[in-house]
């Protein structure tokens, strides 16, 4: 090990110890009681024992974005991630899944393995050299360095032209991209889009339009049909509400019978009649969404006016829809990168955005990117 990683090992040590309390003290709260004693005291997080192809991740919109090239390599797949939601999401495809360690237990809890892949800004400088010192071809997929971060990595040119003098092969976003990443050490870079649009959505079936705006109120939780609700009016069109779960289908129909009286607004359940013709429909049906939004104009994207983490904007940006939704998008930051041109307001804002609502910018998806040149890549070493 060089002088540096030696260096940076015992920074790394300082700043573990001085953290103790405050590790121990976080990790008795209910989000943090899984995730923090694996990470930094390697509870119930032990060694891979499959000599493989390792996949690391960041959070649930990471992962599930590469969920595809996991199953290309379902037989050989170690995975690992840093937060609660990634970990979930990563043990709904594989049982060999772990929370990624502090830096500096690294050295030692790495195995050998075939290949890392690491997704987007996981720049982990230990991971990087003990994974290829132990024989691992190291890939970074899905690169991009945004407008905002790029001066903060410039500054620290120094440290990444050390991290990447250990990663063999970089796939990334763009060719802003491929020139920023480049001019940070990275050695050989490849352009092929953003791969978090390689799955595209698809429709099961063709609704008939109906005339005029279509507003759909799509995977919402617990409050925001009521703050939907309170800032609709029936001359900004059709409300289409889609509730996430299918437990509260009866919850909101009481709901929606409760605000429709004394008002002239027509209302029925898509269960009872299958069309759009009302001026509120409660959808509770599971499995149209992406039927819905091919007939819709806006769509009210929830859980992120109630703090669920938000939820994938892909789907409506995909069919055009117009995409307004709170600003706890958290699990969803990711998949928001994807797309120019959404709205995150705050909740007291939405009859004012509604409104409004045939002025405001249609969503554009960046460029679809393809998982082909990285399995391609990936085979080669295999």
């Amino acid at each position: 090990m060089s002088l540096f990683a030696l260096f940076y090992n015992f920074i790394l040590i300082l700043i573990y110890i001085l953290f103790i309390p405050y590790l121990l003290y976080k990790s008795r709260t209910k989000k943090y009681k899984l995730a923090i004693p694996a990470k930094f005291f390697l509870r119930n997080n032990p060694k891979f024992d499959l000599n493989g192809v390792w996949f690391h991740s960041c959070s649930m919109g990471e992962v599930r974005a590469i969920k595809p090239l996991i199953k290309e390599f379902e037989d050989e797949a170690n995975i690992s991630v840093i937060t609660n939601t990634g970990f979930d999401e990563a043990k709904s495809i594989s049982s060999n899944v772990r929370f990624l360690p502090f830096e500096f237990f690294l050295p030692f809890w790495i195995t050998k393995q075939k290949v890392l892949v690491v997704m987007e800004a996981e720049l982990w400088y230990m991971l990087f050299l003990v994974a290829k010192k132990k024989g691992a071809k190291t890939l970074l997929i899905n690169a991009r360095i945004s407008d905002k971060s790029y001066k903060s990595y410039l500054r620290f040119r120094f440290f990444y032209k050390k991290i990447f003098s250990n990663i063999d092969k970089v796939f990334a976003q763009s060719e802003i991209d491929k020139i920023r990443l480049l001019q940070l050490g990275a050695k050989d870079v490849e352009v092929i889009g953003n791969i978090k649009l390689a799955q595209l959505p698809q429709k099961k079936q063709n609704f008939e339009k109906p005339d005029g705006i279509v507003i759909t109120a799509a995977s919402t939780h617990e409050g925001e049909e009521e703050l939907i609700l309170s800032a609709f009016n029936k001359e900004f069109g059709k409300l289409i509400i889609v509730p996430r779960h299918p437990e509260r289908f009866l919850k909101v129909d009481e709901l929606i019978k409760n605000y429709i009286k004394g008002k002239n607004i027509s209302y029925h359940k898509y269960s009872i009649k299958e069309d759009f013709s009302s001026d509120i429909v409660l959808i509770d049906k599971m499995g149209i969404l992406n039927d819905i939004y091919a007939i819709s104009d806006i769509t009210i994207l929830g859980g992120a006016f109630a703090k669920v983490g938000g939820h994938n904007p892909i789907e409506p940006a995909y069919f055009g829809n117009v995409i307004i939704s709170g600003k706890n998008i958290f699990n969803q930051k990711s998949l928001f990168e994807c797309i120019k041109n959404y709205y995150l307001i705050e909740n007291y804002e939405l009859k004012e955005y509604l409104k409004k609502a045939g002025t405001l910018l249609k969503p554009e998806l960046t460029k679809e990117g393809s998982f082909e040149p990285i399995i391609k890549e990936m085979k080669k070493w295999l």
